[in-house]
């Protein structure tokens, strides 16, 4: 029966993705029977997912083995005894959980305001491998404990994160959780020089059980804070701990960074989460629409969902936009109204070139196009080249390498230009809201989405 249970499995690894598989399939305790599978899973977390998602391959995969047609398989979930909470120590189930975020030097509990959920989260190709790994991450059984997401802006890392931060704080374990960015982090640390209390610093850390690590690639060129970072994953991993990085970029895009702590990175599971499909964003409309109190009719749907191509944002400003104008009209959402606000976003066939790109944020900052290409280190060259840069990593597919050759620049410096964009607009900065502003009025006369 095993032998039968490894040709299933072999046929199940052909028919889904490698992380899918270790993450759901990999774990599975099956027994194989005349008429079907009976399969233990590690909680009943897993055993939900499977009989929402996986029952259709799982039939098919075992199908030829058994030589039955697919829908004549019979699939049994259970849960193994062995697994579940109740191998785990009754007092650390009764102490309430500790959530040490996202201020680890401060004493007592601080409560996080988790702002989503996974209920909230539209699951499709571009994205299950990141989010199952996520959910599994939640649980203190599951088999991932590293996992490493890389998407554009406006793509769900954010969402990602919070919505785990926020299963796991609903445990009835006591579990030591911080959720912050790179750049918490390296403030952190710093306060903690500036008091002299970098060793309590360091110790805090080690004590957590789990640790939401956002926006990574804030680490780099930051020789001392990525010591401490790694010594912080090392202690994670030693004690059997869970990570989520988050980063707008691969590990292997990003420079100035440590080895062993790009190694630890993708220590785990390591996936990208890309733009939603033509079926999320029709998901997605649906469920703002919801949100919004607005009818969307299916034909509305259906026209937003094939113009609008870019990150989720762009769908709810669309959608927010649309529902506004009509209330204003005292009208219902129709196709005419529709094209009417589709014209301030990006056409479906219609993409964006550099060209376009450069000539608006010359426009924007006031520049020309050989002040942008110059070694110039003024203010403004230096934050319209940078803004290029974002502009060109979220609606352009060109590479970093090929974006740096068109200034003359290295792979390393876009990289960092990127980031220093980035770093300004979550700070709220005054720079940084001198560059949505700019970024807003530039997208929008692209026909691109906003920021």
């Amino acid at each position: 029966m095993n032998d039968k249970w490894l040709t299933i499995s072999e046929n199940l690894k052909k028919m889904v993705d490698s992380g899918t598989f270790k993450v759901w399939i990999a774990p599975l305790r099956a027994t194989v029977q005349e008429d079907g599978l009976s399969l233990q899973t590690p909680n009943a977390f897993a055993a939900e997912w499977l009989k929402r998602r996986m029952l259709g391959h799982l039939r098919e995969a075992a199908a030829s083995v058994l030589n039955l047609a697919p829908q004549d398989v019979n699939i049994r979930l259970g849960i193994c005894a062995d697994s579940d909470v109740k191998r785990q120590d009754p007092q650390r189930r009764t102490v309430l959980q500790r959530l040490i975020s996202p201020l680890p030097l401060s004493s007592g509990v601080k409560k996080m305001d988790w702002r989503y959920r996974f209920d909230d989260f539209e699951v499709g190709v571009s994205n299950s491998v990141a989010v199952a790994a996520a959910q599994d991450i939640c649980n203190s059984v599951g088999t991932v404990r590293a996992l490493f997401v890389n998407a554009a802006p406006g793509l769900g890392k954010t969402h990602l994160t919070q919505a785990a931060g926020l299963l796991i704080s609903q445990s009835p374990q006591h579990i030591r959780l911080a959720y912050m960015t790179a750049e918490d982090f390296t403030r952190q640390f710093v306060e903690a020089l500036r008091r002299k209390e970098v060793e309590r610093f360091r110790e805090r850390l080690a004590e957590l059980d789990v640790l939401l690590f956002e926006d990574v690639h804030f680490l780099q060129g930051k020789e001392k804070i990525q010591e401490v970072a790694l010594a912080t994953l090392k202690a994670l991993q030693n004690k059997g701990g869970r990570v989520i990085c988050t980063s707008s970029f691969s590990p292997r895009e990003l420079r100035g960074v440590d080895g062993s702590l790009i190694s630890h990175f993708c220590s785990g599971i390591l996936t990208r989460m890309d733009p939603p499909t033509h079926d999320m964003r029709r998901r997605i409309l649906m469920r703002k629409a919801i949100q919004f109190q607005a009818p969307l009719p299916d034909d509305v749907c259906e026209l937003l969902a094939q113009r609008l191509r870019g990150d989720v944002r762009q769908l709810e400003s669309c959608l927010n936009s649309l529902v506004f104008k009509a209330r204003l009209l005292k009208c219902g959402l129709n196709p005419q109204l529709a094209l009417e606000v589709l014209a301030q976003y990006a056409d479906a066939e219609n993409g964006v070139d550099m060209d376009t790109l450069v000539r608006l944020v010359c426009e924007g900052f006031g520049l020309t196009r050989k002040q942008l290409d110059s070694r110039s280190r003024r203010r403004e060259c230096v934050t319209g080249r940078n803004t290029v840069y974002y502009l060109a990593r979220k609606h352009t597919e060109l590479s970093l390498g090929e974006i740096g050759a068109i200034f003359n620049r290295r792979h390393s410096t876009v990289i960092k230009g990127i980031t220093a964009v980035e770093r300004e607009i979550s700070a709220e900065t005054t720079l940084g809201r001198q560059i949505t502003r700019a970024v807003g009025i530039i997208e929008r006369n692209a026909g691109l989405s906003a920021s």
